[in-house]
């Protein structure tokens, strides 16, 4: 009978222990993407990165107007040509061609790292008042709705409303 009354209550305490745990646990949710568009430096960065793209758009348009322009001097003198000028004016244009492709995967690589440059502030920013207000009202897991795929999760809370408060937004 005692081995009986022993089983039982630890049987309750684990249920209680399992119940306390699981109320322990809060989670929430907020779009970050959504939130970062309301920031009045967002639109600062987005005509700094126009302006930063545009340098590099006009840079290969200039590159893909002269591969153009000696494309169709090629086309136009080909039947005149030499085999050996020929065959220099296409290995011209297959270097103009790569040297456009080369630019195109750089300009890239360094738009996004500027991007990247500028947006960590904001981002800090952002996570850090996430933080706080996560902090504040008790929640372990915050989840961010923009990147985050979850098919199946427990109910959380929209933590949106707070977190702009905390930032000063409307």
């Amino acid at each position: 009978m005692k081995k009986l009354l022993k089983v039982a209550i630890v049987a309750v305490c684990i249920i209680f222990a399992g119940n306390f745990a699981k109320a322990q646990t809060k989670i929430g949710y907020i779009n970050t993407n959504a939130l970062m568009d309301l920031l009045p430096e967002m639109k600062t960065l987005q005509i700094q990165m126009q302006a930063y793209q545009k340098t590099f758009a006009d840079q290969y348009a200039t590159m893909n107007q002269e591969y153009q322009s000696k494309g169709q001097d090629y086309e136009a003198k080909r039947s005149t040509m030499t085999d050996a000028t020929r065959t220099a004016a296409e290995a011209e244009l297959q270097d103009i061609q790569t040297r456009i492709k080369t630019f195109g995967d750089n300009a890239q690589k360094q738009i996004e790292a500027k991007s990247n440059e500028l947006l960590k502030p904001l981002t800090d920013k952002v996570r850090a008042a996430i933080t706080e207000v996560a902090a504040e009202k008790g929640y372990s897991y915050v989840f961010d709705s923009s990147t985050t795929e979850l098919l199946v999760s427990p109910p959380g809370d929209d933590l949106t409303a707070p977190v702009k408060v905390k930032l000063g937004l409307q």
